[in-house]
């Protein structure tokens, strides 16, 4: 059996924590504290970090590592496209998502000085990421994808890192909701997500 190593409030473990749900397969979810490192992380992530995925004898960390291995191994729903060139773009996105979303996400949680230019650039590129959604469901058309995945405990979180979105991400808000009502996303949700929003 599949076992998740996951932060009950850590964003990256949200992710990989829906990608299990949406399969609908049999795991083990072990909550650690993200403040009090458990040990045994150390010893299966040399970062210290969660989200770490282990099944027998493979040890996986990083969100979209894990989360592409889970949906190879049980491709049903099928999160990432099956089209090369389709799954090329995902990836790029999902890089990107990296770089210029949940970097600024690290620096809100570390509450610096750049804490509020951070939450700028999120609001920045999520207002642009609202014009995709006024013509599609989802960000990679009428099927729900890891992309999906990926944003939607950011956009969960958005209150709570204090980003206020302005009218033109009405599109975004609505796609938000959509993700929000997935049996998925909600099954994946811990106590103290569930306390993020009021």
């Amino acid at each position: 059996m599949m076992r998740l190593y996951s932060g009950t409030t850590c964003p990256y473990s949200h992710r990989c924590r829906i990608v299990l749900y949406e399969k609908g397969m049999d795991f083990e979810v072990i909550d650690v504290d993200l403040m009090g490192r458990a040990e045994d992380i150390a010893v299966i992530n040399p970062y210290n970090k969660v989200p770490v995925l282990v099944e027998r004898d493979l040890i996986l960390f990083e969100a979209n590592i894990i989360n592409e291995y889970i949906d190879e191994r049980f491709p049903h729903p099928q999160l990432m496209p099956p089209d090369p060139v389709m799954r090329g773009r995902a990836r790029l996105f999902l890089h990107r998502f990296e770089q210029e979303l949940y970097s600024q996400v690290d620096i809100i949680e570390q509450n610096g000085k750049g804490a509020d230019k951070a939450r700028a650039a999120i609001r920045d590129n999520l207002t642009q990421i609202a014009q995709i959604l006024t013509k599609q469901k989802f960000l990679l058309g009428d099927e729900f994808s890891m992309l999906d995945v990926a944003i939607a405990p950011l956009l969960w979180r958005l209150d709570h890192y204090g980003i206020q979105m302005g009218k033109e991400a009405a599109p975004l808000m609505k796609y938000a909701e959509r993700l929000f009502s997935r049996q998925g996303f909600i099954d994946a949700l811990t106590p103290s997500e569930r306390a993020m929003r009021k």
